[in-house]
């Protein structure tokens, strides 16, 4: 009898969290399963349609491998450079001794600022024609790349755009390097340690956590990167707003187009739900196998900081 009210006190406790993981993960995930495998218009009654929509979505939707390429580019470049840039921010900040306040707050407003409202605000900025950015460059004699209007620089504009916005992982790796204690530097410095060492022995496996936290969080967003991507396409095609204006996702050349248009694309454009649903599955299985492989090399860090 105990053991039965331990266990329903257990339930008890729990059940705000069963309920929540239920509602909003177990259920769309299984939903998201069952469309996958059906013909459905969110009109009429879903009907099975077998493997119809995988073989679509594998092999005759033309836009899917293009923008499977875009998204794990931006997830491998954009995580990778906004990790290294936050960390050498937090870095430089905390080594401050006057004026740390003013370049925290300098760093940090840019990530305060709505992400359509940035980009375009980014986009008018890098136009190859007016821009400041290019007018810069031509007086100083380099080349004026094309930003969002070249598809060779459309996915580089979007990386600086990300790193322009950097105060979020600032501000965490900021906590995490105050949090390292000074005794541990005070011991590598008596041993001769220069700052090199001191950082890969001392800094990184203090705040290796973290930077697993920064890799993992950054990846599930970048498999969800959408309305920046779009916007900065919309305004460099100039299709900024009004009715009746037509824009294909991924402009210029589907060099900015990734995995979330294509859902919003497949499912509330064409309304092909089960097609949206084989993307949305393959999102969630490249977010939970990228997830998993990080948590597991976190060992790996660390053995190699040491």
């Amino acid at each position: 009898m105990t053991r039965r009210r331990r266990a329903l006190r257990n339930l008890a406790f729990l059940s705000p969290w069963l309920i929540g993981v239920s509602v909003f993960f177990l259920y769309p995930l299984l939903s998201t399963i069952y469309f996958s495998f059906m013909r459905y218009d969110g009109f009429t009654p879903p009907t099975f349609a077998g493997l119809r929509n995988w073989r679509y979505v594998f092999g005759d939707y033309p836009f899917f491998w293009p923008a499977l390429r875009n998204t794990l580019w931006l997830v491998a470049v954009t995580v990778t450079l906004r990790v290294i840039f936050g960390l050498g921010v937090g870095l430089l900040v905390t080594r401050l001794r006057t004026g740390a306040g003013v370049f925290r707050t300098l760093f940090y407003l840019p990530y305060l600022a709505p992400p359509v409202a940035a980009t375009m605000a980014f986009a008018f900025l890098l136009n190859p024609g007016t821009g400041p950015a290019d007018t810069v460059l031509g007086r100083l004699g380099l080349p004026q790349p094309g930003w969002f209007n070249d598809p060779q620089w459309s996915k580089p504009a979007l990386t600086l755009l990300a790193l322009w916005g950097i105060g979020d992982l600032m501000v965490i790796f900021m906590a995490s390097l105050l949090d390292v204690p000074r005794e541990q530097y005070e011991a590598a410095a008596l041993d001769g340690a220069g700052a090199w060492p001191r950082f890969v022995h001392v800094t990184l496996p203090n705040i290796a956590p973290i930077v697993v936290f920064a890799v993992v969080t950054g990846v599930i967003q970048a498999m969800q990167y959408y309305t920046q991507p779009i916007v900065a396409g919309k305004v460099a095609s100039g299709v900024v707003g009004g009715s009746g204006q037509q824009f294909e996702p991924g402009y210029p050349a589907r060099s900015t187009l990734t995995l979330p248009q294509l859902v919003y694309h497949l499912g509330f454009q064409r309304f092909d739900t089960g097609a949206a649903c084989v993307i949305a599955l393959v999102m969630f299985a490249l977010a939970m196998a990228a997830t998993a492989l990080l948590i597991r090399r976190r060992g790996g860090l660390l053995s190699a900081a040491d």
